[in-house]
Parts: C-alpha cells; sequence; structure tokens
C-alpha cells in the first residue's frame, strides 16, 4: 500500500499538498477525493487541537478494498500555503474540483471510475461535484440537507441542548447571541473580520449561510451513499430522509445507532466537550467497512487485466 507526495494545482496556482494512497497491486485503480470538514484541517483531518485522524483509517480501508484514495491540506494548513481564514466556502470547492481533475488524470486511476467521499462541509462540496462532474460514486458522511444558515442554526440549538443545565436554562439568550453573530457577519465586507475580539473567516461563513445543498443534491448524476449518526449534534441525522428524497433514484442512507459527529460511536449523552475522550477511540470500523463494501461496488474495484492495445477489461 505504497503512499506517493501529490501536489495539485489549484486554479490560482497555489500548490495543495497532499497523499495519494494506492492500493497494492498493478494500476489502473479506482479512485476517490477525500475532503474534510471545516477549519484549518490537514490532510488527514486534523487540527492542533482536535486530531480526527480520519484519513489514514480511510485510506487504508479503500486500499484493502483496492481502491486509491487522495487527502490534502488545506490552504494555510501543513504543507499548503495560505491563511486559511481568507478562503471562502466556495474556494474550498473549488481547490475540490481541481484535485478531482487532477486525481482523475493520474495514469495509474481508472478515469471511469473515480469517485468522492466527503465529510461534514466536505459532504456538502462533494454534494456539488457529483452534481457538476461526471463522479462515479459519492459517499456523504454527515452532510446537511439544509440552507447553510437553517443548518448552523440547528447545530447551535443542539450543542445547547447537551449542556449542563444551567447552561440550557440561557438558551433563548444565546439564541439571541448566535443570531446577533450571524447579522454581524453578514453585514462584513471582508474576507477576514473581528467579531467580538475574535477574528473570524466572515467570507466563508457569508458564502456558507447562503448555500442550500439540497440543490446540489436534486442534481446529482451518480449513486449515493449517506451516513449519520443518531447521537450527531452537529448536523441534523433527520436530513438523511431529505437526501434519500431529494437524489434522482433515492440514495442509500443509513442512521447508524451512537454514532457521533466525529465517527466514533458513544454509549451515553453525546457533547461537544467529549470530542477529545472519544477521539482516543479508531475511527468506527463499521462505518469504514460500510462505505468501503459500497465502494467496491459501485466504483467496481474488481481487478483488471489489461489488453495489448492498453485497454482494460474486467477479469
Amino acid at each position: 500500500m505504497p503512499d506517493i507526495d501529490m501536489t495539485v494545482a489549484a486554479d490560482d496556482g497555489t500548490p495543495l499538498a497532499g497523499t495519494l494512497t494506492l492500493p497494492d497491486g498493478p494500476s489502473p485503480h479506482p479512485a476517490v477525493l477525500l475532503l474534510h470538514g471545516s477549519g484549518p484541517l490537514d490532510r488527514d483531518g486534523n487540527t492542533p487541537k482536535l486530531m480526527m485522524d480520519l484519513g489514514r483509517p480511510v485510506a487504508e480501508a479503500l486500499a484493502a478494498s483496492g481502491i486509491a484514495t487522495l487527502r490534502y491540506d488545506r490552504r494555510g494548513v501543513g504543507s499548503t500555503p495560505g491563511d486559511w481564514r481568507a478562503y471562502g466556502f466556495a474556494d474550498n470547492r473549488k481547490d475540490a474540483e481541481a484535485a478531482l481533475r487532477a486525481l482523475a488524470a493520474r495514469p495509474d486511476v481508472r478515469t471511469d471510475a473515480v469517485g468522492v467521499i466527503g465529510h461534514s462541509e466536505g459532504a456538502v462540496h462533494a454534494m456539488t461535484l457529483a452534481a457538476r462532474t461526471e463522479v462515479r460514486a459519492v459517499v456523504l458522511l454527515a452532510g446537511f440537507a439544509n440552507l447553510g444558515e437553517e443548518a448552523f442554526r440547528w447545530q447551535g440549538r443542539s450543542v445547547v441542548s447537551t449542556m449542563p443545565l444551567p447552561v440550557r436554562l440561557l438558551r433563548r439568550p444565546l439564541g439571541a447571541l448566535g443570531s446577533a453573530f450571524l447579522a454581524r457577519v453578514k453585514k462584513t465586507r471582508t474576507d477576514v473580520a473581528r467579531i467580538a475580539g475574535a477574528p473570524v473567516n466572515a467570507r466563508w461563513m457569508r458564502e456558507m449561510i447562503v448555500h442550500d445543498s439540497r440543490d446540489d443534491l436534486a442534481a446529482v448524476r451518480g449513486p449515493v451513499l449517506a451516513i449519520t449518526g443518531d447521537k450527531d449534534i452537529q448536523v441534523d441525522p433527520a436530513d438523511l430522509d431529505v437526501i434519500e428524497r431529494l437524489v434522482p433514484g433515492g440514495a442509500e442512507t443509513h442512521r447508524i445507532a451512537g454514532l457521533t459527529h466525529v465517527l466514533r460511536r458513544v454509549a451515553g449523552r453525546p457533547t461537544l466537550g467529549a470530542y477529545r475522550r472519544v477521539l482516543r477511540e479508531p475511527v468506527d470500523p463499521d462505518l469504514l467497512a460500510r462505505v468501503a463494501s459500497w465502494l467496491t461496488l459501485h466504483l467496481d474495484a474488481a481487478p483488471r487485466a489489461t489488453t495489448a492495445e492498453g485497454a482494460t477489461h474486467p477479469s
């Protein structure tokens, strides 16, 4: 299972530093692009303060099934230059499009068998890629199906509901603070703004809150697997029903018992404060197996033989 350093040239020339993990055996291989959630995330989904460690387990599970995986450092993170706060939601989508093109153009990747896996914000960009490009299959992990502002407000209410009683009693004033924050963001005109004394990636938020992922879901061209845990407090698990209804031909959806937004299971009540403890555990192995099995089927990951003319056919 070799790892290859792979740099993707973004539309503006920024080098997006990444890793391409290839399966053992002869190429070309089916392949997927892995897109992470929001914030300053590296190719494995990690920040200095929160280690998601999603990239490597996904790449290993898929390589064992004969599927290659590309993942990259977001702008201003790891080996990719820039300031992550200065880039918008649309910029992140354009970078994903550039990475998808670069992946499909590799001689060791089958151009007819390229898919996308997205988690959280990455799932929303995966929806757009599936609607606008020739993606063979798409996996949505904890992706919202709503207007961005409504998803943001749902998350705020959900997080507050998991907090201790004294905080829950303040849900109305906290909701008012959240509304005031959004109103301040909407009035900004710069990429980065200071709100309540802290720098905020304002352009990213302005673009995110007006994005309606339902439009892309209704235009998806290929098969969809959508998974959200029933203990996700950042994305509404009920959005799975919307995804299944909107995707042409339907989508395969799973609401996994005990699974949280960070793709680990908990037995008790999920909270943001429990993430550090939960993240000491590995990514849920049943989730990885389900994703690998589904992609193997939809990307036709059976080994292929090569003819003398260089064409491929099922072996």
